[in-house]
């Protein structure tokens, strides 16, 4: 995937001024962070707002590192992407329905167990769906991106009408957990406590993506794979399974961030999969195709900056992102860290 400065042999021979412009992305969260607080003034409002936003910006980017992934190695655009999330949410929110003596306890480790279950529940459901998905859709339209889109966009209508047939075509509202309900008190700001559990769940998933990418084999070919797949081949790895491999994951992702959205929310939809792909899809493009680490800091530039303009002045909220992206896209062409592919 992108090589992060600190990693890159390259980045210590470079002058401070190449090396200002290869490190901006990496500063762009902690100075949005720095504006919101100048813009907001009040501390516990700031900091309430932040959290929320880190928390956002957290599941967002659990739901759209799959994507991007997926992308980056495969080469797919997979507008059915929206549907995994959906399937993990219902699915999630069954198995937490079925579990309501753990998720009614005053408890935590039986509520964080609850969710534990529902999570693993529904990522092995969103992954099952999509090695099936992955066989009989995407598989034949390999290499045109235009038959890719026309055929994702139709299976996500017909696995949201299926999520209709078996679960029913109205609205299911939730309730989170009994010990996960409510805020705590810090520095007079009030911190949702399923929030700061979301961010924590969010930056466990990162890292262990990093972890695996970075420092064990099937990450480095995954990283090969991504720069130059033919070589990788022409090694003897056989990057058909990996690619199979890599989607399933990035789908199973896409099932756990449905079931952290769908408590964030306390409501779940056949069609919310397809209303968070807006998102998704501007996370991924201004954090650069490809980019774990750019999706990264795109979903929580989004996430911090709709809470903290939904806060400052809300008729604006609906369009800040797309703003954001305008911005992204004049300053990098490419995205803020995208991947570059040998040649």
């Amino acid at each position: 995937m992108t090589i992060a400065p600190e990693h890159n042999p390259v980045f210590a021979r470079l002058g401070w001024r190449d090396r200002l412009g290869q490190s901006a992305p990496y500063l762009l969260v902690p100075v949005l962070i720095a504006a919101g607080f100048a813009a907001i003034g009040a501390p516990s409002s700031w900091l309430t707002l932040t959290v929320s936003g880190l928390a956002m910006g957290m599941m967002i980017f659990i739901m759209a590192s799959g994507l991007t992934l997926v992308f980056g190695l495969m080469d797919v655009i997979n507008f059915g992407h929206g549907a995994f999330i959906s399937l993990g949410a219902y699915m999630g929110v069954s198995v937490l329905f079925w579990l309501s003596g753990w998720t009614e306890a005053a408890s935590l480790a039986l509520n964080v167990g609850a969710i534990g279950l529902a999570i693993l529940a529904a990522m092995l459901f969103a992954g099952a769906v999509s090695w099936a998905f992955e066989r009989t859709i995407v598989r034949p339209v390999y290499g045109s991106h235009l038959k890719q889109i026309l055929i994702t966009v139709g299976a996500l209508i017909v696995l949201e009408q299926l999520i209709h047939v078996i679960w029913g075509a109205e609205e299911i509202f939730l309730l989170r957990p009994e010990s996960l309900r409510g805020a705590v008190t810090f520095f007079g700001a009030a911190l949702e406590k399923y929030r700061i559990l979301a961010v924590v769940i969010g930056l466990g998933i990162f890292i262990a993506m990093r972890l695996v990418l970075r420092h064990t084999k099937i990450g480095l070919i995954v990283r090969a794979g991504v720069q130059n797949g033919e070589m990788v081949e022409a090694l003897g790895y056989r990057l058909r399974l990996v690619f199979v491999g890599v989607f399933i994951a990035g789908s199973a992702l896409a099932g756990l961030g449905g079931v952290m959205w769908a408590l964030y929310e306390q409501v779940i939809t056949a069609g919310m999969g397809e209303n968070m792909m807006i998102l998704i899809f501007i996370v991924v493009i201004i954090g650069g195709l490809g980019s774990v680490e750019g999706a990264f800091i795109g979903a929580l530039l989004v996430g911090l900056l709709q809470n903290y303009v939904a806060f400052l002045e809300p008729k604006l909220a609906l369009v800040s992102n797309i703003a954001l992206m305008t911005a992204i896209l004049m300053w990098r062409p490419q995205g803020m860290m995208p991947v570059v592919k040998a040649k």
